[in-house]
């Protein structure tokens, strides 16, 4: 996290003030694990939930079903990992000279492992493929506009429609969705129309977040 100032620039989340999160956060910092430690291993969650959406095509009925859930999983720890990092170096007073480093790049890791294996998740379905790539690009994207708004005095904006837990819990969504597949004869499908509009929401939101910028570096009239 930022050391000048740890609450500037800081993503807000209503989650923080959950009491199990509080009590977790509490936990990690008692037992002297750093929020760069806590960081780190959102990228293994991550890479856990990539995998399983790009083996999804290689296994069938009740493996696939596992792998789907696996990859939902995966996906929401990787986002408790990034909820509690920040909670240990804040609140638990355990913030470090390197702390942004560690609290921006596991971030960009994450998001191209599980969209990458997202849209690796339906080798029948090509276009799935192509709609991984646009929705890592543009993801990658919006965080550097929101890093870029930072650089240039404009502050941090979060706003969405997809900002990172808007795509995580659109492919959480996704993967629990794609379980009723076999059901209706579809494989793959579901997962088009996720990515598809991750894409959409990307574009949208690097609209939003570029136009704040250039607004608040315009002359005061």
């Amino acid at each position: 996290m930022d050391t000048a100032d740890p609450l500037a620039n800081r993503r807000p989340l209503k989650t923080r003030s959950h009491g199990l999160a509080i009590a977790a956060a509490r936990w990690l910092t008692q037992r002297n694990i750093s929020p760069n430690q806590i960081s780190m291993l959102s990228i293994l969650f991550a890479a856990i939930a990539g995998a399983a959406f790009a083996w999804r095509p290689q296994l069938g009925g009740g493996a696939e079903a596992v792998a789907l859930l696996v990859a939902a999983f995966g996906i929401q720890l990787r986002l408790l990992c990034n909820l509690l990092d920040g909670m240990v170096a804040v609140e638990g007073g355990k913030k470090t000279p390197a702390g942004e480093l560690f609290n921006d790049m596991p971030d960009r890791l994450a998001d191209v492992f599980i969209i990458l294996g997202a849209g690796y998740s339906a080798p029948g379905l090509p276009v799935v493929e192509l709609l991984g790539w646009w929705a890592v690009v543009l993801a990658v994207l919006t965080a550097y506009v929101r890093v870029l708004g930072v650089s240039v005095g404009a502050g941090a904006d979060f706003r969405g429609p997809m900002a990172k837990q808007h795509r995580m819990a659109l492919l959480t969504v996704t993967a629990l969705l794609s379980l009723a597949e076999p059901t209706f004869m579809l494989d793959g499908q579901l997962m088009a129309v996720g990515l598809a509009i991750m894409v959409a929401g990307c574009v949208v939101t690097l609209y939003r977040r570029t136009l704040r910028i250039y607004r608040c570096l315009q002359p005061a009239a």
